[in-house]
């Protein structure tokens, strides 16, 4: 992606997946398929705004050189998507890769799941309009997006996210024996959980996922991902993502029951939303969407006038690798992204490092506050902070506008801030801490 590379614009990330233009949002239909990774993700190519919504497609052999593909699926005029190709997943239909999404074709209308069938390495779609599950006819349902796949016991289900007259959200379930002809379970999991009400406050559940995750206890634990969202909020997401953690039992006639134990969030920051999950045998992978930020006191943002003359908006996370410890979710970056490391600028270092605008901090030690600065002389501002106590880590990674910090053992913050001329990244460290610094070089081709 060499077009990346060499972005003119200094904001624009040169390490983080996305194409050169264009909006993007929500990563879509995560696949591992004949050796590489497929990341798909809703897409304007045609503008920094958030309309006539297609798939773009990413490809990688190693989480680190990606390749941009054609686009996969777009809007077509008289369709059940002919307003956009929304959230949904990529499974596979007796051997045939096949994307079920949330289609629109009217303004204000309910989304339905529409299918498109994909070659065998992906790169190519067919869109015959079939639609495999409509709007329940449950008055309660309010809106109902997002379709999730998974199996349980051997069977095939699937979630969709809902927003309830009530103004709740919930989560409704389908059994997918047939994947053309979904049947619908009814209203599965909702607020009513306390658990839910606490970790997951909402209007309406966006991007529900339910999967295994690798528990350090032994334990087989589910985790159900949801993004909290509110029906007046389309460019800020004030609510972020939470999680609950549980177990999934065998309910009435073996549909699942899943009984949440604990929770939290999936990030800190305020820049993180609609993740999806990629599992595998032998690791669970997550990535997830970076909006662009208009900026707070200590975040300087950009205008929507900024964002179109820039002619992109949206940023898709790293590879991110979940797992449960303590009965908490813990995200670690991919070990792949160790291959950015360029020429290292600190070793070892203590007090206040100077950092360049594509960076790699790894920082061990210390008891205090940490901090991320922004700015230039007389006037400082802080991005990022935390607290840290004695064999604490924290893996910090600058591209250009998108800040990630992992925190080991814990969930990161995501953060989006716009250095401007003359300013500088800094690293405040707290005592006793030392940090190695590298600089973020490319890999090379995908």
């Amino acid at each position: 992606m060499d077009t990346v590379a060499n972005h003119p614009d200094p904001a624009f990330p040169r390490f983080h997946a996305r194409p050169a233009k264009g909006w993007i949002n929500d990563p879509n239909g995560l696949s591992f398929v004949e050796g590489r990774y497929h990341v798909f993700f809703q897409y304007n190519p045609d503008s920094a705004r958030h309309h006539g919504i297609c798939w773009g497609h990413l490809s990688s052999p190693d989480l680190v050189r990606w390749r941009e593909e054609p686009v996969a699926l777009r809007p077509r005029p008289g369709g059940p998507d002919a307003l956009g190709c929304w959230s949904g997943v990529v499974t596979d239909d007796g051997g045939v890769p096949t994307a079920a999404y949330s289609g629109i074709d009217s303004a204000g209308g309910h989304s339905r799941v529409v299918l498109a069938s994909g070659s065998g390495d992906l790169a190519t779609w067919r869109q015959g309009g079939e639609v495999a599950a409509g709007v329940p006819p449950d008055p309660r349902i309010r809106a109902v997006r997002g379709p999730f796949i998974f199996r349980f016991q051997g069977r095939r289900f699937a979630l969709q996210g809902a927003g309830l007259a009530s103004g709740q959200a919930a989560v409704l379930l389908y059994s997918v024996d047939d994947l053309r002809n979904w049947k619908y379970e009814g209203i599965w999991f909702s607020a009513d959980d306390p658990l839910a009400a606490q970790h997951l406050p909402a209007e309406i559940w966006e991007c529900p996922q339910l999967v295994r995750v690798a528990d350090s206890s032994g334990a087989e634990t589910w985790l159900l991902m949801a993004s909290l969202g509110l029906f007046a909020d389309h460019r800020e997401h004030p609510n972020g993502v939470g999680y609950l953690l549980g177990a999934l039992v065998p309910g009435i006639a073996g549909l699942p029951v899943f009984v949440p134990e604990t929770g939290g969030k999936a990030d800190s920051g305020p820049d993180f939303y609609a993740p999806q999950i990629l599992p595998l045998p032998e690791r669970t992978l997550l990535w997830g969407w970076s909006p662009e930020s208009t900026g707070s006191r200590d975040r300087p943002g950009r205008t929507p006038d900024e964002t179109d003359a820039a002619g992109w908006a949206g940023v898709l996370t790293f590879p991110r690798q979940l797992s449960v410890h303590g009965g908490a979710l813990a995200v670690e970056p991919a070990a792949e992204l160790r291959a950015f490391r360029g020429p290292q600028r600190h070793a070892g270092a203590a007090g206040t490092l100077g950092l360049p605008a594509h960076a790699e901090a790894h920082m061990t030690g210390g008891e205090g506050r940490v901090r991320l600065l922004l700015g230039s002389e007389g006037r400082q501002r802080t991005v990022f902070s935390d607290t840290v106590a004695g064999g604490d880590e924290l893996r910090i990674f600058i591209d250009a506008s998108i800040v990630e910090a992992y925190h080991h053992g814990s969930v990161p913050t995501t953060v989006r801030a716009y250095p401007a001329a003359g300013e500088v990244w800094q690293l405040e460290l707290p005592h006793g801490a030392s940090a190695d610094v590298w600089e973020l070089r490319h890999a090379g081709r995908a």
